[in-house]
């Protein structure tokens, strides 16, 4: 084989691996760490880039993307001395990717621990009553600590959430009886509520009804004495109207002879009654006086009429 056949591959073997080794590409959302004979000497970030032979490598790489770490269940007290099992999720992201490399040695077991340490905390200052409804408080509290602590990371904590809080199973028994007693309390309350507003309702009606047949009653009267006032009125109207008549007649030509012989026909008639009605019958001592009777009666229908005319004495007499 010829020996420059071989040095010219050995070259161009050579030449390859110098190639591989200081041609980067560096993905999307990514930055890598670039260390000059072990000491930083700048960050790549996404594209492509060339590195000095031998005196240049990459030292980190780290992901720009948002990440979830599972922090895992841990036991925690509460104010009133009950443990219970809190495991949780953390979201975080690197901001500066020279930091997150040289500030620490590996940030997400260091901001793991520090979730942990500060949950702890947090549980511990409240009751288990309140743990499942101050959630938001102690996601947002943590989220508060942590983002102080890793800022000199170069790493930003975005949000904390709780997964589980797992009480005793004890704890978890009393806390089901008193939600039981809790809804049968409320249930009762609301029955009662329920029939209290039935009887109120019950009444308000029972009131309006009375009310209500109250004014019917009295409109009822009104209207009979209005009824009743109006039928006397209008007897009285016809009443005098009939009079009224009865005088014009007399103040006619005849009108007292009229009047004398009605009143004579009524007073035969009203005697043969009397006398059909009983066995015994009283006549009067002098039927003579029955023309001055009904002279007298003339004389008062014409007094009545206003009439002031003395005609009606002489008939009466002579009759």
């Amino acid at each position: 084989m010829d020996v420059g056949f071989v040095v010219a591959l050995a070259l161009a073997a050579v030449a390859i691996v110098v190639i591989l080794k200081t041609a980067v590409v560096v993905p999307q959302q990514n930055a890598y760490i670039i260390e000059m004979l072990g000491k930083y000497s700048r960050t790549l970030e996404s594209g492509f880039a060339l590195l000095i032979p031998f005196v240049e490598r990459v030292a980190y790489k780290h992901s720009l993307k948002e990440r979830a770490i599972d922090v895992e269940e841990q036991i925690c007290i509460t104010a009133d001395n009950v443990q219970v099992g809190v495991d949780g999720v953390l979201y975080l992201q690197v901001m500066d990717a020279r930091k997150a490399s040289y500030g620490i040695g590996n940030y997400m077991f260091a901001i793991s621990q520090l979730a942990q340490t500060t949950l702890r905390s947090e549980i511990g200052k409240i009751e288990l009553d309140k743990t499942f409804e101050e959630r938001s408080h102690i996601n947002l509290r943590v989220v508060e600590e942590l983002d102080q602590a890793s800022n000199p990371w170069g790493v930003k904590v975005l949000r904390y959430e709780i997964k589980n809080i797992n009480p005793p199973r004890d704890v978890l028994s009393a806390m089901e009886k008193q939600m039981r007693a809790e809804r049968e309390k409320r249930a009762t309350i609301l029955q009662s509520e329920g029939e209290r507003d039935a009887r109120i309702n019950a009444a308000e009606g029972e009131k309006q009804r009375v009310i209500k047949e109250s004014e019917a009653a009295r409109q009822k009267q009104v209207n009979e004495a209005e009824g009743e006032a109006a039928a006397i009125l209008a007897v009285a109207e016809a009443t005098a109207e009939g009079l009224r008549k009865v005088a014009a007649a007399l103040n006619a030509e005849g009108g007292d002879k009229a009047m004398q012989l009605r009143v004579a026909e009524d007073y035969l008639e009203r005697f043969g009654n009397l006398a059909k009605e009983g066995n015994t019958l009283i006549v009067p001592a002098n039927l003579s006086e029955i023309s001055t009777m009904i002279g007298t009666a003339t004389a008062v229908l014409k007094q009545f009429s206003g009439s002031d005319s003395p005609a009606s004495a002489g008939p009466a007499t002579r009759g």
